[in-house]
């Protein structure tokens, strides 16, 4: 861990002190080679000691981060880390509280664990490393795994529909909610740097390329950027050559998208209302051809930790003697 200086300040870190000693075990070519490279560069931007930092996986090919980060981790349970990222961060406000998840052990078996810590707006930030995939497991459907999908599971192809975690998390009513590409890594780093800013809950969705079991599957914006659509706050969502493209909300409140001139939406992370978020997560290669990437809300509301605090402090100030009479009120015996 990072020891003080003589002087007593901390010293400056660098992505190398967050490395391990581990051999880092994915596939060649995974993308969770660029996604632990870029959080490895972002973390000294934090400016804290390597010991009040946790990471906190589930299981998944995901959940191998805690082995190659340089900090606290633990390596928890099928879909659970959450949850034990909330009893953390509760306890322990001094930290900064990290969950590292795939879609199938986030969606899956641990969707009310992700929803709830969402709603709850527990102070931990949740990186969901969509591959439409189970990797660890070889190659079954997830629950991003598009209709028709076939892998060993799915030999027909699947049935199910999809989730969009994007649009998940905002009617979750998650108070941070964005997407990045492993590939990108500047605009990957500027919504890492968001999200750790963020009081509260934070849920970044990563697509992340399984080139064994899922191999292109976001080619369509990690190859080409002219199908990215960049969330800017303040700045009018254009996109394609020139910005030939624009997105404007119809009148009903769903989003579409139009050919040259006109007024694009200028893009407000910031809007109380989660409507204009939930819109822009419509926005697929499926519906437009191009993919919303950026933070699409950054909004303050109560942080679970906080509230838990306050009843906490204004329970030990109620006067001496209520808890004793409490315990010792109706029958009771003493045994010696």
């Amino acid at each position: 861990m990072s020891e003080p200086n003589g002087n007593g300040t901390q010293p400056q870190l660098t992505a190398k002190d967050y490395k391990t000693d581990q051999e880092v075990r994915w596939c060649p070519g995974c993308g969770d080679y660029a996604i632990l490279a870029a959080l490895q560069g972002f973390m000294p931007e934090l400016e804290i000691p390597k010991e009040r930092i946790v990471f906190i996986s589930g299981i998944g090919c995901a959940a191998r981060f805690p082995y190659y980060m340089e900090t606290y981790g633990m390596h928890s349970i099928h879909g659970r880390a959450p949850a034990i990222a909330t009893g953390l961060s509760v306890s322990r406000p001094d930290l900064s509280v990290w969950v590292v998840t795939g879609d199938g052990d986030a969606l899956s078996i641990g969707g009310n664990h992700l929803i709830h810590a969402l709603r709850r707006n527990v102070n931990i930030k949740i990186l969901l490393f969509n591959n439409e995939i189970y990797g660890l497991t070889k190659g079954q459907y997830s629950p991003t795994s598009p209709r028709g999908k076939v892998t060993k599971s799915t030999p027909m192809g699947s049935l199910d529909w999809p989730f969009n975690p994007i649009s998940l998390a905002i009617g979750a009513e998650a108070s941070f909610v964005a997407r990045a590409i492993d590939t990108d890594r500047a605009q990957l780093t500027e919504v890492l740097r968001a999200a750790a800013a963020h009081k509260g809950s934070a849920f970044v969705e990563i697509f992340q390329n399984c080139n064994i079991f899922n191999d292109n599957a976001f080619d369509f914006v990690r190859e080409d950027k002219e199908n990215r659509i960049y969330l800017q706050h303040g700045e009018p969502v254009r996109f394609g050559p020139g910005g030939e493209r624009g997105v404007r909300l119809r009148g009903d409140g769903s989003a579409e998208v139009f050919e040259g001139d006109g007024d694009a939406l200028v893009w407000d992370a910031h809007h109380p209302e989660a409507s204009p978020a939930f819109a822009l997560s419509r926005l697929t290669r499926d519906t437009v051809g191009a993919t919303p990437i950026g933070v699409f809300r950054d909004v303050e509301r109560p942080v679970y930790d906080d509230l838990m605090d306050d009843q906490l402090r204004a329970a030990s100030e109620q006067k001496e003697g209520e808890l004793g009479a409490l315990l010792a009120g109706g029958d009771t015996w003493t045994i010696s």
